[in-house]
């Protein structure tokens, strides 16, 4: 909600030497987020003045057309001579009011202003458009051409408010009465302790049996709807200057009368409001729902399908309205602006439910001013008196004429009341408020407080978000100052720091980020078309999702159940960036519901909940395990001067899993698997054991190339998951710190052949096993295929280290070692020892 400080002063008394800034920090004390303050005009000088445009020649001999023109600015230049100006514009003709600066001016953008010889002749000045003046758009992207009541000379400073402060304030979804004047100014008037002029007290006639004729068939998606017309309107009246402004500011363009009075109305109270032609109404207005596939054309041009949810407004034809989103366009209101002249309106100020206008308009992907209102809860009681507002501006603007008849249906309705103890905010806040503290507080935003121990407050009907004693306790809390509540930082008892879990938490971080993967934080949002894209079978427990009932988007209206999805779709984003030698890596929880969760349970906000509640509250929550993960593409080492460069490969996602369960301390046991999204045959499956038994802590490898086609990835990109709270779970006690020899290393290499299928890594186990403890490490260094070796066969190098803590080992005894370790390979996969 755009505030300007000029208009906010006609209805709170403030300071004259308040500036926009002040403004901001009272606002923001009471809980408004006014991010930012705009100073219009800033830098801007004059002279400025009303012109009246005397003679106009067209140049020849320019690629556009140009025009030189004498402008009459009175005694503004200080000779009283009509003043030289070339122009490019052709919106204006002779006789019309325009503005004018003249040498020795400064538009904004620090633009001075001087006397130049341009197109063959020499301007002094120039003639101006909005967007010159910093003024916004008023939609006719040309010369600004003022009304003829304007005096030649005036200060077209003051006449256009140039210079003016606005405030930008955000506003929440609870508090829907800022999205107006009338709401921002009642939280100004509580700010500085001052009183409020409120622009809806307004004498409004009593309904009666003469207005239009209005059928609501659904009471409880419009509750109230009021109906009031006027006719006999000037189709050539203009906006005036003020309002027009005072649009621009708010961030509206100017339309026409009587659109552009309806919209200020709005900005002035909150309460959208719809003009319709009564001329192009066939019958009685209605509202009800739509029929399922009925169409309508609303006013930005889109032939809209209708959904059996949607309300809408009626006549005899069918729809002529999306009930607080948008008219349609068979009734709009037409001006000579436009190619029209509406002289008989029909004003609509209705009240529509908060949750069907919401649905609405995301349904549609349809967001306007008016629905932005309605669905965080415009007031029902303001209806009647924005009516009056704008018969009131019709009369006055546009020299029409209110009929009699008034039109107001209602449905019953009572105001709301909350039974809450005095003493409840103190309760809340830890600070002892007093019950007159409490009650002064709710009677200023607005509420009718009774009672001494236990109040009774009557809530008023522009705040639909206060719906319980802990709603009011909070509106004396911010009232009071959330930087006057005490900060009591509770003692935490020594020697505890951070737990085993954070710890293996941090160290993998290091890790991965030491081993050159680049950490990335995404949303953990997903949908189900990612799961399609990833390969995901129908009964894949990935897609058992838990579905969010208040999405940030409709594509992805659930939670992950796997970290790829995030991953992926940054890498793809920074691949298409221009970065194509990519590593990543995020840890993060991952979503699994069991099917067993309990319906969550409220927890109390004035007194702590007790462990019943709060294991009930843990009941509902879904499996939460701690992820980590990792994808590469691209150059795993880059080539340069030292060599040549290495591509990712999938044996890299394995050593990042390898690099984690280092950290964890134990040992990662890898095997081959089929398993979506990794390539069937470039798929490991990753074991660690536990209680001696195996268990599947994750999968790495190469992506299938389908997946790749499907998510736009590069060629041979490949990912790692691996399940960080398993891998803890494997930890036998402490972390401990590796024992350094000071004993000589034996080297001894062996090369073994094998039949093709035999896994290299069940090799590598059986001859850690067969090694013994003497065993300090095992590597594979080369892998051949040949006809020196048969067909179906392979020969696996490996190099074997051997140490003794205690002692220099002998050639016999790592010797010994290693033939062990051969043995214990032969007998378990066929391993033959090279060249025997």
């Amino acid at each position: 909600m755009r505030v300007p400080l000029s208009w906010l002063r006609e209805y709170v008394d403030l300071p004259a030497t308040e500036t926009g800034r002040d403004v901001q920090a009272k606002l923001v004390d009471v809980g408004l987020e006014v991010e930012t303050v705009e100073h219009i005009g800033a830098g801007l000088k004059g002279p400025l003045v009303v012109g009246q445009v005397l003679t106009i020649e067209e140049l020849e001999g320019f690629k556009k057309p140009i025009r030189f023109c004498t402008v009459d600015v009175g005694s503004a230049n200080g000779t009283g001579e009509p003043q030289e100006i070339v122009c490019g514009a052709r919106n204006f003709a002779v006789g019309d009011k325009v503005v004018v600066v003249l040498p020795g001016a400064v538009l904004p953008g620090d633009f001075a202003i001087a006397a130049r010889k341009t197109y063959g002749r020499t301007s002094h000045g120039m003639i101006c458009s909005t967007d010159e003046l910093g003024m916004g758009d008023d939609g006719t992207h040309g010369i600004i051409v003022l009304s003829p009541e304007h005096e030649v000379g005036t200060d077209a400073i003051e006449l256009l408010q140039l210079v003016d402060e606005v405030l930008d304030i955000a506003v929440t979804p609870d508090r829907g009465y800022c999205l107006s004047m009338r709401g921002v100014a009642r939280e100004t008037a509580i700010a500085y302790g001052l009183p409020l002029r409120d622009p809806a007290l307004l004498d409004v006639p009593a309904p009666n049996a003469f207005g239009y004729p209005v059928k609501v068939a659904d009471p409880i998606g419009c509750d109230r709807f009021t109906a009031r017309t006027v006719v006999g309107l000037d189709p050539e009246a203009r906006s005036p200057i003020w309002m027009q402004r005072r649009l621009q500011k708010a961030g509206m363009r100017p339309i026409s009368l009587t659109v552009d009075i309806t919209n200020y109305v709005m900005l002035e109270l909150g309460q959208p409001l719809h003009a319709y032609d009564r001329t192009r109404i066939d019958g009685p207005i209605g509202v009800r729902r739509a029929q399922q596939g009925e169409k309508l054309t609303t006013l930005d041009g889109t032939a809209r399908v209708l959904d059996a949810e949607d309300l809408v407004i009626t006549d005899n034809r069918g729809p002529i309205g999306l009930a607080g989103v948008m008219g349609g366009a068979n009734t709009e209101i037409a001006d000579t602006q436009n190619g029209g002249s509406t002289t008989e309106v029909v004003i609509e100020a209705a009240h529509f439910d908060a949750i069907s206008i919401a649905r609405t308009a995301r349904r549609h992907k349809l967001s306007s001013e008016a629905s932005k209102r309605f669905e965080r809860g415009a007031d029902p009681q303001a209806a009647a008196a924005a009516a009056q507002r704008t018969v009131d501006l019709l009369v006055l603007l546009a020299g029409g004429t209110a009929e009699a008849g008034v039109t107001e249906v209602a449905a019953p309705s009572a105001p709301r009341t909350i039974p809450m103890p005095a003493d409840h905010p103190d309760r809340v806040a830890g600070v002892a408020y007093g019950r007159e503290t409490v009650v002064r507080r709710l009677q200023q935003v607005g509420c009718d407080v009774y009672g001494q121990d236990e109040l009774l407050v009557t809530v008023p009907s522009w705040r639909p978000d206060l719906s319980e004693p802990n709603d009011l306790a909070e509106e004396v809390i911010r009232l009071e100052g959330y930087e006057n509540l005490p900060s009591t930082l509770p003692t935490p008892p020594s020697g505890r720091g951070l737990t085993d879990r954070q710890r293996l938490h941090r160290r993998v971080g290091r890790a991965l980020a030491g081993a050159g993967y680049v950490e990335a934080l995404n949303y953990p949002f997903i949908g189900d078309a990612v799961l399609d894209q990833l390969g995901f079978d129908a009964d894949d427990a990935r897609r058992r999702t838990v579905k969010l009932v208040n999405p940030l988007s409709d594509e992805e209206p659930a939670l992950r159940t796997t970290l790829l999805p995030g991953l992926l779709g940054a890498l793809r984003r920074n691949d298409g960036r221009g970065s194509h030698d990519l590593a990543l890596f995020e840890t993060g929880l991952v979503f699994r519901p069991t099917g067993e969760e309990t319906a969550a349970v409220r927890l109390p906000v004035d007194h702590r909940p007790g462990d019943e509640q709060i294991a009930g509250l843990n009941a509902a929550l879904p499996h939460q395990p701690r992820r980590a993960a990792v994808v590469l593409a691209g150059a795993r080492e880059q080539a340069g001067w030292w060599g040549k460069g290495r591509p990712v490969g999938w044996a890299d996602s394995i050593e990042a899993a390898r690099a984690i369960a280092r950290e964890a301390g134990v040992e990662l046991i890898v095997r081959n698997d089929q398993h979506a999204p990794w390539h069937p045959g470039r798929c490991a499956a990753l074991f660690v054991t536990a209680n001696d038994a195996e268990v599947l802590v994750g999968h790495a490898g190469e992506l299938h190339p389908g997946v790749i086609k499907e998510l736009h990835l590069p060629e041979r990109t490949c990912a790692m998951e691996i399940d960080l709270d398993l891998l803890e779970q494997a930890v036998d006690g402490a972390l401990q710190a590796p024992r350094i020899s000071t004993f000589p290393v034996a080297t001894q290499d062996v090369a073994l052949i094998v039949a093709q299928d035999v896994p290299a890594a069940d090799v590598e186990q059986a001859l850690r096993e067969g090694a013994g403890e003497l065993l300090e490490s095992l590597r594979l260094f080369d892998v051949f295929a040949g006809e020196q070796i048969g067909e179906g066969r392979k020969s696996l190098a490996y190099a074997l280290r051997f140490r003794a803590p205690d002692r220099t080992l002998t050639v016999d005894e790592a010797t010994a070692a290693r033939d062990a370790a051969v043995a214990l390979a032969a007998e378990r996969t066929g391993a033959v020892l090279r060249g025997a």
